[in-house]
């Protein structure tokens, strides 16, 4: 059992690093890569790009941790689940590493903007633009694999009861309301709330495995019915 309070507190504890790193390396890059005058601005502002990028990376790490974590608890109430749940993780931290790789080329690419002069600025524009075309299809894409392992966890806790059922489907609800809005923002960029109740939910999650951890009665009822299934 204090095995369980244990990995319940790593887990949230990756869980809100996930999440501020995310944010706070997309607050310090987006503010940078989406500047009218980007291709100038990324040289001048090395290091404030180079902290997003590190960010970001602090978050694929914690991503693939609290698959990690996690697999021990979820296999034993479906095994095909928490391998999914394992690998579409993996998925999309290795996604957001591509993601990661634009800014990093902007750097180079500013420096040398800003060396050729105006001669050549139409090339090295192109070249930006699809820099930037890339990590936001990046991001496209690492977004729906944050939503799949989101279901899969999500419906384990569910069944499981790990956790009180209203977080659960709070979480359900809130993936799938995320990925409706990414289909709606295909044809309306304008709508960009859609991810606030996971993003919440997931907060609240984090707190709940620090405070509370695992539900005790649901662990002792899977530990029964292992045992008896030992035995018979």
């Amino acid at each position: 059992m204090n095995t369980k309070k244990r990995t319940a507190r790593i887990v949230g504890v990756l869980f809100l690093t996930a999440m501020v790193t995310s944010l706070l390396g997309g607050i310090w890059l987006e503010s940078i890569l989406n500047a009218p005058d980007y291709l100038t601005t990324v040289s001048a502002n090395e290091t404030q790009v180079t902290i997003g990028v590190i960010l970001e990376l602090i978050n694929c790490a914690a991503v693939v941790g609290i698959a990690v974590m996690l697999f021990p608890i979820l296999k034993k109430h479906s095994e095909a689940l928490a391998l999914g749940y394992v690998g579409i993780r993996v998925v999309e931290a290795a996604i957001l590493t591509v993601a990661v790789i634009s800014p990093l080329s902007l750097i180079t690419l500013s420096q040398e903007y800003l060396t050729a002069g105006a001669s050549d600025a139409s090339y090295f524009q192109s070249l930006g633009t699809l820099l930037l075309a890339a990590r936001d299809w990046a991001g496209v894409s690492g977004s729906l694999a944050f939503i799949l392992g989101a279901l899969m966890y999500y419906y384990v806790f569910y069944r499981s009861k790990l956790i009180p059922r209203w977080l659960s489907v709070w979480g359900l609800i809130g993936a799938t309301l995320m990925l409706a809005t990414g289909v709606i923002r295909m044809f309306d960029p304008s709508l960009i709330y859609g991810a606030l109740p996971i993003l919440v939910n997931e907060m609240v999650l984090a707190v709940w495995l620090i405070v509370k951890g695992f539900n005790p009665s649901a662990i002792a009822s899977l530990s029964a019915k292992t045992t008896i299934k030992e035995i018979r």
